[in-house]
């Protein structure tokens, strides 16, 4: 073989190998995994109870940070100020939420006779995806795509309703058993939909 053609499958193969160096993922594991971010809201108010001008601050803050379905409200510094954390918790249900039982660690301290809310919100996301920093072929090395796991993990960092799940989990209430026994226990007890009539619909329009 002359000089000249071999130089030449020397050139050919250097981009071949580039293009097969950066893929390193030959397991099932995706790369690209969710990551969950926290973040805190605090609002100090008096553990004395809440008037009206105090109750309308707090509706009004919930507003703004946009209070919604996933965020977790917990109350500090709540000990003898029972009134207080009635008056909040009635808040939160109004929003269609509750508060919940401890409270992360924020920082500065609470002024003595208050009280804080918080409210902690945990988002997901797949950083870097969707990924087609690499073309699929060629495939040598049987290694996993650039954007492989992206379509997957991406839904499920968008579907589960809390994110901290995805950290820790949820803690198991009661045995296996009784866990896969309560659905069943439910749609037995549950009243058949047509128990009261079916009701009637009609595909005239409202005419």
């Amino acid at each position: 073989m002359n000089r000249s053609v071999l130089t030449a499958l020397v050139l050919i193969a250097l981009p071949l190998s580039a293009a097969q160096a950066g893929r390193y993922n030959r397991g099932v594991e995706s790369v690209h995994q969710p990551v969950v971010q926290r973040h805190d809201y605090v609002l100090d108010v008096s553990g004395d109870g809440l008037d009206p001008v105090a109750a309308t601050r707090v509706r009004q803050w919930f507003d703004a940070i946009g209070l919604d379905y996933g965020d977790r409200i917990s109350i500090d510094g709540s000990a003898g100020n029972s009134g207080s954390s009635r008056a909040i918790a009635a808040i939160v249900g109004d929003y269609g939420l509750f508060v919940s039982n401890g409270a992360p660690v924020t920082e500065g301290a609470i002024a003595p006779g208050n009280v804080r809310i918080i409210v902690s919100r945990s988002t997901a996301s797949v950083p870097g995806c969707p990924d087609y920093s690499q073309a699929s072929q060629p495939n040598f090395t049987g290694a996993a795509t650039s954007n492989y796991g992206c379509g997957i993990n991406s839904t499920l960092a968008a579907m589960v309703a809390n994110p901290e799940d995805l950290v820790r989990g949820q803690e198991a209430r009661g045995g296996n058993a009784e866990t896969a026994a309560k659905a069943i226990r439910i749609w037995r007890n549950a009243d058949p939909t047509a128990k009261n009539g079916l009701k009637l619909e009609s595909t005239k329009g409202g005419n």
